[in-house]
């Protein structure tokens, strides 16, 4: 037994207390997935903070070993499930680049509109469900309306929701239908139009900004310690956005304009996600205009029915809604590949929560983690 003595008066001893060790999760209504935290609490304060993946590995890595390059586009598209489309693209670019094969324009000019308009679901769904983790349920019935506009072209043209699988090696599955660039200008012109029903109610809302101004800074040297990148990044005031500095797809010929904050806070990561998607919608009009502009012509190379990739390696890194994505792929001349490694954004992104935390409130914690824009498949892989 440990024996403890309280005093009572002014030459009294401080009652010792013993610090408390928190498990949040594997299973938590604020995070996108199964994650677990293992906190240790200090009262009500953070001291230390354990994040716990794994919980839904799929061994993602392994499994495209054993599958030729168009059931591998099936998979890619699933770790990330807010950006299906986008975890295509890394694929289909290194496979292509290792065939030396140049997909056709209107192909390029496709597909980029395509990661644009996944990048405003992406984006939309966490500007919804953010401020529904903070307590405010309104915004997500906004966003959702707005999701919905656009998710109705995307299904249109892939036939899918949520895991499109349209990319293929040398282009796209299949051509544009026709009147569909019409509807894309519709949803991108009216989501641009209720875009600020979104900001005004919550940006400033006062309790909004109480919970996230000054609250998870994360400074610019503990995002070049941990590899963090996307939004969150770019809210601390790094200055990378690999559609500018290392263009693919038609983005050397579009003016994309990297957004910034400085004070990298939960408030700023929050900001920066807005601005970023009215970029994505100017960057998709502007597609929709080059692709009327673009004569009638192939959406994708004809392939052997046994598709083989030249014995190489080579690494191909996307901006992916949530930050750099990455598949190192080493071909050893089979139809499948010897080696596919994947870098994903959230992996690297969630790791500095054990430099954000500690020092915190518990009660912070809930808003630095939604602040943290993640998806925990795209963690476990």
């Amino acid at each position: 037994m440990t024996e403890r003595v309280v005093g009572i008066g002014a030459g009294a001893k401080e009652l010792a207390t013993e610090d408390m060790i928190l498990n949040i999760g594997p299973q938590h209504p604020s995070t996108h997935g199964v994650l677990r935290l293992r906190l240790t609490l200090d009262g009500e304060r953070i001291a230390t903070a354990e994040p716990i993946i794994g919980y839904m590995h799929r061994g993602a890595e392994k499994l495209f070993e054993v599958r030729d390059y168009r059931q591998i586009i099936m998979l890619a598209n699933r770790h990330d499930w807010l950006s299906a489309f986008a975890n295509e693209l890394g694929v289909v670019i290194a496979a292509e680049r290792m065939l030396g094969m140049e997909p056709p324009v209107r192909a390029v000019w496709a597909r980029t509109l395509l990661a644009e308009l996944n990048r405003v679901l992406n984006h939309l769904m966490f500007l919804g469900s953010y401020p529904l983790e903070l307590g405010a349920m309104t915004p997500l019935f906004y966003s959702f309306n707005e999701r919905e506009r656009i998710q109705a072209v995307m299904e249109e043209i892939s036939g899918g929701r949520m895991h499109y699988m349209f990319n293929r090696v040398g282009g796209l599955k299949e051509d544009l239908p026709l009147g569909w660039l019409d509807r894309v200008s519709a949803a991108v012109a009216e989501t641009r139009r209720r875009v600020p029903d979104i900001e005004n109610l919550i940006l400033h809302n006062e309790i909004f900004i109480a919970r996230t101004k000054g609250v998870g800074v994360l400074t610019r040297e503990q995002i070049l310690q941990y590899g963090v990148s996307g939004p969150i990044a770019r809210a601390s005031g790094v200055d990378i956005d690999l559609r500018r500095d290392d263009p693919y797809l038609a983005y050397g010929e579009l003016p994309v304009k990297v957004v910034t904050r400085s004070a990298g806070d939960c408030h700023a990561r929050f900001e920066v996600l807005l601005d970023q998607l009215k970029v994505s919608l100017d960057l998709a009009e502007s597609c929709v205009e080059r692709l009327r502009s673009l004569p009638p012509g192939p959406i994708n190379q004809r392939l052997p029915k046994v598709l083989k990739v030249p014995e190489g390696h080579t690494y191909a890194w996307t901006e992916n809604p949530l930050g750099i994505n990455g598949y190192y792929l080493v071909s050893k001349g089979d139809k499948t590949p010897w080696r596919l490694k994947l870098r994903s954004a959230s992996y690297s992104n969630i790791q500095v929560l054990r430099e954000m935390l500690p020092g915190h409130l518990v009660a912070d914690m809930v808003a630095i983690l939604g602040s943290m824009f993640f998806v925990v498949g795209d963690i476990d892989k």
